[in-house]
């Protein structure tokens, strides 16, 4: 089940693991070993070693935030003036420590990232962007796109066509 850089292999059975989890984290072992066609003892411990090695890195909720409260969805594309190493590493760091981003990438082009915030509100966000090109490591551009429809969220990662095993 390992390969000789000591990385894990993964065979059809595992991946039939992942695709089953990353649609349901809530399934029981006895599930998921009926789904995959193994009995729950050899499941769990293809499940317990696939988050040690991990590829399993968390479970989690996702919640609507539609159903719970008003709030502003924005996705800025970011561009910095400057594109030394510690430039990049402040970006991130300040990014890492902004209470309402939750997500940042970066990314290779004309721009160098593209920051996803959820807000209260529209005027909160402007006081973020107004910080990060205020006290941004020499941030150049800042473009914002309010978000009004998810149109295909993500749901997980089609295994089978990325992944030999």
């Amino acid at each position: 089940m390992k390969d000789s850089d000591a990385s894990v292999r993964l065979d059809h059975l595992d991946l039939k693991i992942l695709a089953k989890l990353q649609t349901d984290a809530r399934i029981t072992n006895q599930e998921l070993a009926d789904a995959v066609g193994l009995s729950p003892s050899p499941c769990l411990q293809r499940v317990k070693r696939l988050e040690r090695a991990g590829i399993i890195a968390m479970y989690q909720a996702q919640v609507d935030i539609n159903k719970v409260c008003r709030h502003v969805d924005v996705v800025a594309a970011v561009t910095l003036n400057s594109h030394g190493l510690e430039d990049f590493n402040d970006f991130e760091k300040m990014v890492a420590d902004m209470r309402y981003v939750v997500e940042c990438t970066k990314v290779s082009g004309t721009i160098d990232y593209l920051v996803r915030f959820i807000c209260p509100d529209i005027g909160s966000y402007q006081m973020l962007s107004d910080e990060l090109l205020r006290l941004g490591p020499k941030v150049g551009n800042l473009s914002s796109y309010i978000v009004l429809k998810a149109v295909k969220p993500y749901r997980g990662v089609v295994l089978d066509d990325l992944v030999s095993p």
